[in-house]
């Protein structure tokens, strides 16, 4: 078992192991960062600690004595494990690959147009993008998410990446432009949900409304549901910002629409992120920010 209270301090073994292997303490200075005399004195404190000569001072070159040179060796042999292992390791985090969850919504209408720009950039960096309305384990099933809502995910670090409102829209197909509308209409009006969410449900509730009998709810992949909504299948609910090209067009007519301090938000774990993850939040807030 190791006795940590009698080994020399780390930074005079590091010194010296450097001294060992260059030509002179300028170098060892330089292969650490420090100054030569830094590494002198770093020197002289191990042997006061040891109560050992480990440099040979006599000529006009330093050298090591015979106690100095087995030290080195050993030093040579546990650096070199300790720099091995650890390049081991991050080397292995760094080349693995990153795990993105969102929603399908998110993916198709916002990050896949932009990842060009990041495979160009960071073309040694492997993603897997997993879209998914279900809230994925941050951390352990997924690197990163980005989700809607309003920031506030317990132990979680939440930073914006865009602000946009919740809309109910349907086709005109289904609700023809001009004719008279309001909420209570929903009820009676057939509806799209996206697979695995109840937010069709939750805004009912939200605002007092239940559907009729025959107005049917259908879930379905959220890459499908907005498809769906301009066929004039039902009536569909989306973040505006992925239907606005819809609703300027025609091919969607905006039924209600509810304005709060909701948005799409980077989630990650608290606490330093590995190099590969960094980069790609970094490279996400940056897009956002252009946007």
């Amino acid at each position: 078992m190791t006795d940590w209270r009698k080994l020399p301090p780390l930074s005079a073994l590091r010194a010296f192991s450097a001294f060992a292997q260059a030509s002179g303490l300028e170098e060892a200075g330089a292969k650490i960062g420090v100054t030569h005399a830094a590494i002198s004195q770093q020197i002289r404190a191990l042997e006061a600690h040891m109560g050992l000569a480990l440099v040979e001072r006599g000529g006009r070159r330093l050298g090591l004595t015979a106690e100095g040179r087995r030290l080195a060796e050993s030093l040579h042999a546990s650096f070199s494990a300790i720099s091995s292992t650890i390049e081991d390791l991050t080397g292995a985090d760094a080349a693995r690959v990153l795990r993105i969850t969102t929603t399908s919504t998110f993916a198709a209408g916002w990050l896949l147009p932009r990842l060009a720009d990041f495979r160009a950039r960071y073309p040694g960096i492997d993603l897997v993008i997993d879209p998914t309305a279900a809230a994925r384990d941050i951390g352990r099933e997924a690197d990163l998410g980005v989700r809607y809502g309003k920031g506030d995910w317990a132990g979680l670090v939440a930073r914006r990446v865009l602000r946009s409102s919740i809309v109910v829209v349907a086709s005109p197909k289904l609700v023809p432009e001009g004719a008279a509308f309001s909420l209570a209409d929903l009820e009676k009006l057939p509806w799209l949900q996206e697979l695995g969410t109840s937010e069709a449900t939750a805004f009912l509730d939200k605002h007092g409304l239940q559907r009729a009998f025959g107005a049917g709810m259908t879930s379905m992949p959220g890459s499908l549901l907005l498809d769906a909504a301009r066929d004039g299948q039902g009536v569909a609910i989306a973040v505006r910002i992925f239907v606005e090209a819809d609703l300027a067009a025609g091919r969607l007519r905006l039924l209600h629409e509810d304005r709060g301090g909701e948005g799409y938000f980077l989630v990650t774990r608290p606490g330093l992120l590995r190099p590969s993850l960094q980069l790609f939040c970094d490279w996400l807030l940056k897009q956002a920010a252009a946007a």
